[in-house]
Formats: structure tokens, sequence, C-alpha cells
């Protein structure tokens, strides 16, 4: 029996982060804390980093933050952040996202803010798609 339990666990769907290079490069991670979702298009060229929440709304705030916790703690924070028309999503967009990239590729967790609103996403597992969306816009120029 416990072989047989093994087994489903095992086959069930487990959430991962995805890497998509088209049409414009995407990394994504869905969970309990809702959506973590970010872009690069070359041909503006822009990144995007969007969370959006399963249930509720983010808190209207002056500030976003974000903390990478783990072996390289980052903390990032603007004012340059807008709120979907439900509330539901939030985005950042700026032509770079260095500290945001570093922040998810070396640490384990992800701690998104603003106003009184905080979700935390793991970034266990993100290796390979971190790896193919930072080669992504060289491959999407030519």
């Amino acid at each position: 029996m416990r072989i047989l339990f093994a087994f489903i666990l095992l086959a069930s769907p487990a959430a991962a982060w995805e890497f998509s290079p088209a049409p414009i490069c995407t990394l994504t991670d869905t969970g309990d804390a809702g959506t973590l979702t970010v872009t690069y298009d070359a041909s503006v060229p822009e990144y995007t980093i969007t969370i959006t929440l399963p249930d509720g709304q983010w808190s209207e705030a002056a500030g976003f933050a974000m903390a990478f916790a783990g072996n390289r703690p980052i903390g990032i924070q603007t004012d340059r952040h807008t709120r979907s028309a439900d509330g539901r999503s939030l985005t950042v967009t700026d032509s770079g996202f260095g500290n945001v990239l570093d922040g998810l590729e070396f640490n384990t967790r992800a701690y998104a803010t603003s106003g009184d609103t905080t979700v935390g996403f793991t970034l266990s597992g993100i290796g390979p798609a971190i790896t193919d969306f930072r080669n992504c816009p060289g491959a999407n120029l030519a």
C-alpha cells in the first residue's frame, strides 16, 4: 500500500517554474500564494514582473518591495508599480532586472510586499528555467 501511495504522489503534477521563449521570454511559477511572472520583450527592450493573487487584492500603496532570502539575500523597492483594474495583479516594468534575476536564481524564497499585502514564493527548482530565461534575450534578437 505504501508503494502505491508513493507512486500516486510521484505521478501527481507538481508546481514548477516554467520557461517559454514565445511570444516573448517568460518565466512563470504558480502556487498557493499566486502567480509570479517575469517577462522580457527584446523588441522594446523591457522586463516586467507581475504577481497575481489567487484571491483578494493588492493594497493600494506608494511602494512595492521584494526580498529574496537564502544564500545571496537581496532587497529591492520601487514606487514605479501598477495595479491591475481588479487589484489582483501588481506589475513593475524596467529596462534592467539584474537584481531581480539574481534574487530569483541565487536564493530559496521570494517575498513581494505592497502596503499590508505580502506573498511568498519558493524558488526551489527554478535553476533550469532561470538559465533558459537568461539565455532567451540573445536568441530572440536573432
